[in-house]
């Protein structure tokens, strides 16, 4: 299990649950271990990573064990959790949490095709051939905002196909927003949250990196920016009852942090893998290559922050997928949408596997535990 799920090598930061406390621990693997190593100033994954040298700071801070990284990584799956032994949460607590959209042609064309159907999934199919005969499919040649995607522009709004996603997929500004609030992401093992209104659904799998209050780029994650294609598709004004919902954005298992042999062109190059397993027994398997991203990892962070946008914890941004799941689930031309207790697993070596099963976020456990009540738990333990 800690082969495939966590990478054999790099510097790994991470938080765990502890029993019978409500104050998160900052931990690190060693030696198929895990190590608790919060400290007085140190205490959040947040002031880690503001520091002059996060990697080497994780690599040398004293530490207690926890346990068996294996016995912790299985005591954090949903619905299998003792909740007298440490389990894994979300490994970020202060940052905000970002997504940027539409950076891969494939998510472009999916995203034209939600439009075109109003949220309709039945008429999802007959759109894809539709559109795909009329503009193709190799826009991955474009440099979003050249002249030349500013003739294909043209092109699409005289042919009457011109799209919002086309706009930021080719256009000159990026897609940025909020995907949830500090505190608010789940980890490896828990469950994700699907709105109870959505009838047409899907994982999305992706890189997310972390990014502190100066801009710099200091490691990456995995993470699931799970999507409602039917709400999303009726009008992308309602993007955040879309994206942000209980449970709805996952990362981990750990952030691994940047150093020499793990660097942004690790990610830049990286292969993120997708399975779906369902209790009916269909199984999805896809996989997004980031080489063919058509806005940089850099640009997309330049795009956050900024002298135009400024975040004091620093953040977490995932890039987006190249992967739209279309495979047919229940017959020809329905498509793909999500079952309840499906599970789902993201991966690429350089940082393992992140596995969440699906359920309502109704059914999801509610969000309670935000910045105040960490910044309390801080003081009591004397931590801050």
């Amino acid at each position: 299990m800690t082969e495939l799920t966590v990478p054999n090598e790099g510097i790994l930061i991470g938080r765990a649950q502890m029993p019978g406390e409500t104050l998160p621990r900052v931990v690190t693997v060693r030696d198929g271990e895990i190590i608790d190593i919060t400290a007085k100033g140190a205490a959040t994954v947040r002031d880690i990573l503001e520091g002059n040298d996060p990697a080497a700071y994780v690599k040398t801070a004293d530490g207690r064990p926890l346990g068996t990284l294996d016995d912790i990584l299985q005591n954090s799956v949903a619905g299998a959790r003792d909740a007298s032994r440490p389990f894994l949460i979300s490994p970020v607590d202060l940052q905000a949490i970002k997504a940027s959209g539409v950076t891969f042609v494939v998510s472009l064309l999916e995203r034209v095709i939600e439009e075109q159907a109003r949220g309709d999934m039945a008429r999802a199919d007959q759109l894809r051939r539709e559109i795909l005969d009329l503009i193709g499919t190799d826009l991955s040649e474009l440099v979003p905002g050249s002249d030349t995607a500013m003739k294909v522009k043209a092109a699409l709004i005289e042919k009457g196909v011109w799209s919002q996603y086309l706009e930021v997929g080719i256009g000159p500004d990026a897609e940025i927003f909020t995907k949830c609030q500090p505190m608010a992401s789940v980890g490896y093992g828990a469950d994700v949250g699907l709105h109870p209104v959505s009838k047409w659904n899907n994982p999305e799998p992706e890189i997310a990196l972390v990014v502190s209050s100066a801009g710099r780029i200091v490691g990456a994650t995995l993470g699931n920016d799970v999507n409602l294609r039917d709400v999303e598709g009726r009008s992308a004004l309602l993007l955040g009852k879309a994206k942000d919902n209980t449970a709805s954005a996952s990362l981990g298992p750990f952030l691994r942090l940047f150093d020499d042999s793990f660097t942004l062109d690790t990610v830049a190059s990286a292969e993120v893998a997708l399975k779906v397993e369902g209790e009916d027994g269909f199984v999805l398997d896809g996989s997004s290559s980031m080489s063919q991203i058509s806005r940089t990892p850099q640009s997309l962070v330049e795009a956050t922050i900024g002298a135009h946008h400024q975040y004091p914890d620093g953040f977490v941004l995932y890039l987006g997928t190249m992967f739209a799941p279309v495979k047919d689930r229940d017959g020809a031309g329905k498509g793909f949408t999500h079952k309840i207790n499906d599970l789902v697993s993201i991966s690429t070596p350089s940082l393992g596997t992140l596995t969440n099963r699906v359920r309502l976020s109704t059914d999801c456990p509610a969000w309670t535990y935000g910045a105040s009540h960490l910044m309390k738990d801080l003081a009591r333990a004397d931590l801050l």
